[in-house]
């Protein structure tokens, strides 16, 4: 993520607006001393440490940052015969079906992949992809607002939908933002499709579909992505402070408080934004070695560097994210205002995989229309 602007370092996981980033391949793609890394805009590494890296190695890194991590992988899939680069960066559990189903990544077993803690672990037969890092994806409440109306921020889902948190939240489009799908996937994982799951009938009167129904009544408001919702709507933000946002409810990250703290002058004691954890849904981050990289071998260099242990410890301030490696410590301002969800909603990839297209469709039809 950009490192020099709040606005991307609390997006986390790739959530800002596409900005167009090169066109193909590149001068240096042929270079077998350049390994070129394609991702979303929320790329970061500290340059020491990208450094100590490089001269290692022997590789010299070029990067390639293509917008939203679901416009990002979108572009690799389309452009995977003539890649812009050797390692992609950024696909997740809610987009990994897509990217495997169209063959972008080669299997590699990374170095240090038996560091990974378990729970992050797929595609274990064939290594197409390493997990990175992880984040959750959840509501997060503006302390200042809530504290000056007396009301206890919500806790659930369920008490999204109650009346008095009528026209509190703003979320991100399904189709559109990786958040607003997280936020969606969360919303099934919860409720189940069309009343099955043992939650449902009891809260949302007909599955997601109907939570969703209960939820547009009550007044959410859907805008393109993250970076809008975040930076223009939220109340909780400096950015939502500074262009009027009202709206003291998010659909961001667990790990967007930190990021308040951490980046504002002066430095606050305490976070100004607090997390719904019940209304969490766990997202991983992977890369992978592209199909038809030119320099394989520096591609897998680079995911073994992914997975270090210096670069894992240095993801958190960097990307807001945790790392997947065992023992690997987070800065203690991570820690403290950043915890990640104690029992966040899961998915299985082939659940998704099979519903995410008919889900965001009908979402759309539900929600937008």
């Amino acid at each position: 993520m950009h490192h020099k602007t709040l606005v991307a370092v609390a997006a986390g996981l790739g959530l800002v607006a596409l900005s167009a980033c090169g066109s193909s391949g590149g001068s240096g793609a042929t270079d077998s001393r350049t390994v070129t890394l394609v991702s979303h805009d929320s790329w970061a590494v500290s340059k020491s440490v990208l450094k100590d890296f490089e001269k290692s190695s022997g590789y010299k890194v070029k990067v390639l940052k293509d917008g939203d991590a679901g416009q990002a992988v979108n572009k690799a899939i389309l452009t995977k015969d003539n890649p812009q680069g050797d390692v992609f960066f950024g696909v997740d559990n809610t987009l990994l079906s897509r990217a495997l189903d169209n063959g972008l990544f080669q299997p590699y077993r990374a170095k240090g992949s038996d560091q990974v803690l378990p729970e992050h672990r797929v595609d274990q037969d064939k290594h197409r992809v390493t997990p990175v890092d992880y984040g959750d994806i959840c509501v997060n409440y503006d302390k200042a607002y809530f504290s000056k109306h007396k009301l206890a921020p919500p806790a659930s889902f369920g008490d999204l939908v109650k009346p008095a948190y009528k026209n509190l939240l703003v979320t991100e489009n399904a189709a559109t933002s990786s958040p607003g799908l997280g936020f969606l996937l969360g919303t099934a994982a919860k409720y189940g499709d069309g009343g099955t799951s043992r939650s449902s009938a009891a809260e949302s009167g007909g599955g997601w579909q109907g939570y969703w129904k209960k939820l547009k009544a009550n007044g959410v408001k859907v805008v393109d992505g993250w970076e809008q919702a975040y930076n223009e709507e939220f109340s909780g933000s400096a950015g939502g402070r500074k262009a009027g946002g009202d709206r003291p409810l998010v659909v961001s990250y667990a790990s967007s408080p930190p990021a308040e703290v951490v980046f504002a002058d002066p430095k606050p004691t305490t976070a100004p934004t607090g997390v719904s954890y019940g209304t969490c849904f766990r997202q991983t981050e992977y890369a992978g070695l592209l199909s038809n990289a030119r320099n394989a071998a520096g591609g897998k260099a680079l995911i073994d560097f992914l997975l270090t242990e210096k670069f894992q410890q240095d993801m958190p301030l960097n990307m807001f994210v945790y790392p997947v490696r065992e023992g690997a410590q987070v800065p203690p301002e991570f820690a403290e205002y950043g915890k990640p969800a104690a029992d966040p909603q899961t998915l299985a990839p082939g659940k998704i995989a099979a519903d995410r297209d008919q889900w965001v469709k009908s979402w759309t039809s539900l929600v937008l229309k």
